[in-house]
């Protein structure tokens, strides 16, 4: 019996350790974010998601995968720890992270913050992109693409792939950067960051088409023209059964063009990393989202990409 309260007690110092360092390395993570500029919440230790959204704002200017976690990836960028929070927290935070980002609930740090007013070039950071060595075989794909029958959208051939049991290696990819011409304020440089964040998170969403939300009632939807709401909801719906883990990243420029008062062009290379079972599916492309602003809101009215160009 001795034992077994022994015992016991020895597991729960473990667990109070295992606690108090978890909530250590959190915290140094949220110092160093905040040191950065991309978040201003309590230094506390605590998984929130103000923390997922400035995390999120840290893997979009560092080309790492848009996650909102600190996975493996982030934590060895910031030179922490994995602490990735509970299952729970990870599903349950998602939906709040991409619209705290979506509304642009910045910190008020200027570190992370700039409105250029003439076209500039930002160096963001260094991308980590998905290879594999070990191919079996080659396929085409993308991440979004229309369908052989135009109302019901999904991938297409676009960009060559490895299809292999082996997980792909992380390789090193050009640096992130961002080019912008005379923005209004509404289009500014940070809020597009976010934005562009919001969408990728979306998109990865437990609640499967919840990007749909970003979108006008009607959409010049990639190469299948105009298309409502429901039916790229209903194409969304066939793409994650056909690729159920995805990770995204931001591999390169971000281009922001203004096209009127109203709207903006912004165009950006997308990395990605598809699997289902034993495919595996890797490329690039080039990502243009057209943005109309709506009252406080920015929703896209066009989205469209292509092949990245190898360089």
């Amino acid at each position: 019996m001795r034992n077994r309260i022994a015992l016991f007690l020895v597991m729960i110092g473990f667990a109070l350790a295992a606690s108090v360092y978890a909530d250590e390395n959190v915290r140094e993570v949220q110092t160093k974010l905040s040191d950065e500029g991309f978040y201003s919440g309590e230094i506390d230790g605590a998984y929130s998601t103000e923390l997922a959204a400035a995390m999120s704002r840290y893997q979009v200017r560092n080309g790492l995968p848009i996650t909102g976690q600190l996975d493996v990836e982030t934590s060895k960028a910031l030179g922490a720890k994995p602490a990735v929070g509970p299952s729970t927290a990870a599903t349950e935070q998602n939906t709040e992270t991409w619209r705290r980002l979506r509304k642009s609930e910045q910190p008020a740090s200027t570190k992370a913050r700039e409105t250029p007013s003439s076209r500039t070039d930002e160096t963001t950071g260094t991308s980590t992109a998905a290879t594999n060595e070990d191919e079996e075989e080659t396929a085409t794909t993308a991440p979004r693409r229309k369908s052989h029958d135009s109302s019901s959208p999904q991938e297409a051939p676009q960009e060559t792939v490895a299809i292999s049991s082996e997980n792909a290696k992380p390789a090193s990819a050009p640096p992130a950067t961002a080019e912008t011409g005379s923005l209004a304020p509404e289009f500014s440089l940070e809020r597009l960051h976010d934005y562009v964040a919001a969408f990728v998170l979306a998109g990865l969403d437990r609640n499967v088409g919840a990007e749909v939300e970003f979108y006008t009632d009607r959409v010049e939807y990639y190469d299948s023209g105009t298309m409502d709401r429901e039916k790229i909801r209903l194409g969304l719906k066939r793409y994650d059964e056909q690729w159920p883990e995805r990770h995204f990243w931001i591999a390169g420029k971000i281009t922001i063009e203004p096209q009127g008062d109203n709207r903006l062009r912004v165009t950006f290379p997308l990395g990605f990393k598809l699997r289902n079972g034993n495919r595996i599916a890797s490329g690039k492309v080039d990502k243009t989202l057209v943005l109309e602003k709506t009252g406080d809101d920015l929703q896209i009215v066009a989205v469209n990409e292509r092949k990245a160009e190898r360089k």
